[in-house]
């Protein structure tokens, strides 16, 4: 982890390593792994060491997702969204910066991201945590490479859902501005057509406690989720297809709401929930 950290925040100004010196990285940065022939070996999710990267549109459900199998698998699930978003409420020397982009949905630099993301590692070293899944990142090849560069990723799950769905999700979202908990307003329910499955998707509604202080994202308006869904898609293919190449990238399309969807990606996963089942049984 110490070294996935520096290389990520050398990474933003320098050339990546070359092949001998990436394997002296992959030694240090896979503390446990198979040593041999100088790569680590594949991660059984059991070992609850997984190191993964969730990729999807604004809106898809990655944070969701990510968050349930980080709970699953005991390793941290790393939003990178999140972590500007903890940047953004700090008031510290970004946050001027930081809310001018966020506000028209243009994409955080390269520099800042690596730089939010080498902090959450540094706290992560601290607090003994191994493995991770990362969230929002990487975005761009430029940051796919800085990656490539220091670790080997075992998985990249791409989640995708018709744009239609991801505008009415995005625009339903709430945020309780006591707790800071989120849900979701919008009532979906689209018919299929033209050879495409029909999607339901029910309100995820806040308990009564909090439905009178529910907000909007200043960055949730149609605006500005069209044009976040525009640059994603601009940058998102070149990224999907170097992962497509290197046998890591994994498509699924999200077929409903959490209830329908928790358990196919489960079983993609070959993973098995078995709270999840229990509270099924119950």
């Amino acid at each position: 982890m110490a070294a996935l950290n520096r290389l990520l925040r050398a990474g933003a100004a320098v050339r990546l390593p070359t092949a001998a010196a990436r394997r002296c990285i992959l030694s240090l940065a896979f503390s446990g792994g198979d040593a041999r022939q100088g790569m680590p070996g594949r991660r059984d999710p059991v070992s609850r060491n997984v190191q993964w990267v969730f990729l999807g549109c604004p809106g898809v459900g990655k944070g969701t997702y990510a968050s349930r199998l980080s709970q699953l698998l005991g390793v941290p699930h790393i939003a990178t969204g999140d972590l500007v978003r903890e940047e953004l409420a700090s008031s510290g020397p970004l946050a001027p910066q930081l809310a001018d982009i966020v506000n028209q949905g243009k994409l955080v630099s390269d520099e800042i991201i690596i730089n939010l993301l080498s902090k959450r590692l540094e706290n992560a070293e601290a607090n003994g945590e191994s493995g991770f899944i990362l969230d929002g990142f990487p975005r761009t090849i430029r940051q796919a490479e800085i990656l490539e560069g220091v670790t080997d990723i075992d998985l990249v799950v791409n989640l995708k859902l018709r744009e239609d769905v991801l505008l009415a999700k995005c625009l339903g979202r709430r945020i309780c501005g006591q707790c800071g908990k989120n849900f979701n307003v919008a009532s979906i329910n689209v018919k299929g057509e033209n050879g495409r499955p029909g999607i339901f998707m029910a309100p995820l509604p806040p308990p009564a406690q909090c439905m009178s202080k529910l907000v909007t994202r200043a960055d949730d308006t149609e605006e500005v989720v069209k044009e976040r869904l525009r640059i994603y898609n601009e940058t998102s293919q070149p990224v999907e297809e170097f992962y497509r190449s290197r046998g890591k990238l994994l498509e699924f399309d999200l077929p409903g709401g959490i209830p329908e969807s928790w358990p196919k990606l489960l079983q993609v996963l070959n993973l098995e929930d078995h709270d999840d089942k229990q509270s099924a049984a119950a």
